[in-house]
């Protein structure tokens, strides 16, 4: 059984195709610039990388083209589209609706869209992809997997906001959080790697990417998260404030003559350690001028991206009243050792203890806590398509 993961964007589609026999996975690849001339496809095979520039305008081109890799006479990995059993979806926003996956019908698209409002940028991308899977695949059955519903078992007291509860009632303005399908699977990994239970454990899940998010777990159970209404909330990341001072936003607004659009561009999209430093919006290159001195802000960013961080990692602590473990993942938790360090140096008052020589490495699951650390640290390479391959395989087989 081949099952398909798909992840749109508002200008991308990321793929991949895995064998649910062994869970092997045969291809992968990237979409981008959906909509513009320079559109080009990275597609890869047991290592193997093919790049094709082509035009392409919307989703279902890009998907028809997507589906030409995948059977390609010289590189394909199956000889015909009846070979894929199913498609899984990622949907970044299910609002209170979803709190697990679910097999698509009309009604469940319908109720997807309703919630465009919560996530503008990614919910329509999302609808387009399912739209041109049922269009390039008719009758293979497809699943919907949502980042917030890991999120749905937060107490009311930690997803509510101290604002009228009148827009609550409205407009279902909350904490959701994102990122809930690596959370998920990274925390019961760690339990694994702890040999406990995880309904023994209480786990802090810090998934470090281009978008970042703290989960903290109690019991396999998310209990609290850093982001909020929509993946803007929570700790500074890349090109995202995170949270911020009301009065911040309110007051750019007013001196710049803003409107809530080019707010939320300025707030999505030219802050977070990008806005501080004023460099390219990669991590690799901040972390760089940081400790080449090329850039003075530089190093400030990092000890504010890792001090937020802590601070984090620490409340959550409160919130489980207690904690046995801290999981590093996501594209900077996994590969950047010196952002792991400098965290968890700042939580050696709370026995977040690593050793310095297994925590140099990159993309390992292992544990790096020192021998006598009383809260273990691990790195845990996350996989959300592999989550939402399993959910849809458990789906389609009810």
């Amino acid at each position: 059984m081949k099952v398909l993961v798909v992840n749109c964007g508002s200008s991308s589609l990321k793929y991949q195709l895995i064998d649910m026999e062994n869970e092997a996975l045969l291809a992968k690849g990237n979409f981008e610039r959906i909509g513009e001339e320079s559109a080009f496809i990275t597609h890869k095979v047991n290592g193997e990388k093919y790049i094709t520039k082509k035009p392409t305008m919307n989703h279902e081109d890009a998907l028809r083209i997507v589906l030409g890799e995948l059977t390609h006479k010289e590189y394909g990995v199956i000889k015909d589209l009846s070979e894929i059993t199913a498609v899984g979806h990622r949907i970044v926003h299910g609002g209170e609706l979803f709190d697990q996956s679910a097999l698509v019908t009309e009604e469940v698209i319908q109720k997807i869209e309703s919630l465009i409002p919560l996530a503008p940028l990614h919910n329509p991308a999302a609808v387009l992809g399912i739209r041109a899977c049922q269009k390039a695949m008719p009758g293979v059955p497809m699943v919907v997997v949502f980042d917030t519903a890991f999120h749905q078992t937060m107490p009311v007291e930690n997803y509510l906001y101290p604002i009228p509860y009148e827009y609550y009632e409205k407009y279902r303005i909350r904490r959701y959080g994102a990122h809930g399908t690596s959370h998920q699977f990274v925390s019961q990994l760690c339990a694994e790697m702890y040999g406990k239970p995880i309904e023994s454990l209480k786990i802090v899940t810090c998934h470090l990417g281009q978008g970042a998010s703290i989960c903290a777990i109690d019991g396999g159970k998310c209990i609290d998260t850093s982001m909020g209404l929509s993946p803007l909330g929570g700790i500074a990341m890349v090109t995202r404030s995170g949270d911020l001072d009301p009065s911040v936003v309110t007051e750019i607004m007013k001196r710049e003559n803003l409107t809530p659009e080019e707010t939320n561009i300025l707030l999505n999209k030219k802050s977070g350690l990008y806005g501080i430093t004023g460099l390219d919006p990669d991590f690799r290159e901040i972390e760089s001028a940081a400790k080449e001195n090329t850039n003075p802000r530089a190093k400030i960013a990092i000890k504010l991206f890792t001090k937020i961080i802590a601070k984090f990692i620490a409340e959550y602590a409160v919130s489980l009243n207690g904690l046995d473990a801290i999981v590093f993942t996501g594209g900077i938790g996994e590969n950047q050792i010196d952002v792991r360090a400098q965290i968890c140096e700042q939580l050696n008052w709370m026995g977040v203890k690593i050793d310095l020589e297994k925590n140099n490495v990159k993309s390992e699951q292992v544990e790096i806590s020192s021998k006598d650390a009383t809260i273990r640290t691990f790195i845990i390479p996350t996989n959300e398509e592999l989550v939402i391959a399993r959910d849809t395989l458990r789906i389609v087989n009810k």
